[in-house]
């Protein structure tokens, strides 16, 4: 069923790439006012960077392998939910992936954090509960890895790279967001879980 064109997952992977490369390269100063400073969101009512926290990265690799995974999901996936749904969709991912980055961190005043990771695992699984079946071509891996495969794959990296706590990348709302995305299939159409559950037992 397609119902999209997927101009709306075109409209964000622009926004993420053109704030990103302003900040990184142009303007350092849009980095520091999209970080998402979980100490400071209710004390100095930052409540927009829950947002703009998510179309900044922390560097162009970081900024490269998002964009990737996000272009791998993103528009098959809109296409079949529509756009309303989809940016539904993302930004709940985008809002609730920073929820346990919050509890975690809202008593450090030094903890701050930037990254599209919550809306797109958002993305990532809600597209695999919708297509179980699909994978992905990953350089230099020269196999196509079953997109079950890498999302759990992809938590696990998430898991350990938020145990080390280097940088500024937001690993924390990893889990949050791929939660969000099983979430939201659950809630606008739960009948999609008995094809995930068919392929997946047969």
């Amino acid at each position: 069923m397609t119902r999209g064109y997927g101009a709306g997952a075109l409209v964000i992977l622009g926004l993420i790439c053109i704030v990103s490369l302003v900040g990184l390269f142009v303007a350092p100063q849009l980095i520091s006012r999209c970080l998402f400073r979980p100490y400071w969101l209710v004390r100095r009512a930052e409540y927009g960077r829950l947002v703009t926290s998510g179309f900044a990265h922390a560097d162009v690799g970081h900024l490269i392998f998002n964009a990737i995974t996000f272009y791998s999901f993103a528009f098959s996936l809109e296409r079949y939910m529509g756009t309303m749904q989809f940016l539904a969709l993302y930004f709940a991912g985008l809002l609730f992936g920073n929820v346990g980055t919050y509890f975690k961190h809202r008593s450090d005043p030094n903890y701050s954090c930037l990254g599209a990771s919550g809306a797109i695992l958002a993305v990532m699984f809600a597209s695999i509960v919708y297509f179980p079946s699909q994978r992905l071509f990953i350089i230099p891996i020269p196999v196509p890895i079953p997109a079950p495969v890498f999302a759990l794959g992809y938590l696990v990296y998430s898991y350990y790279s938020a145990r080390q706590a280097r940088g500024r990348i937001n690993h924390d709302a990893h889990l949050g967001g791929a939660l969000t995305g099983l979430a939201f299939v659950a809630v606008t159409n739960p009948g999609a879980y008995r094809n995930l559950l068919t392929v997946a037992l047969g």
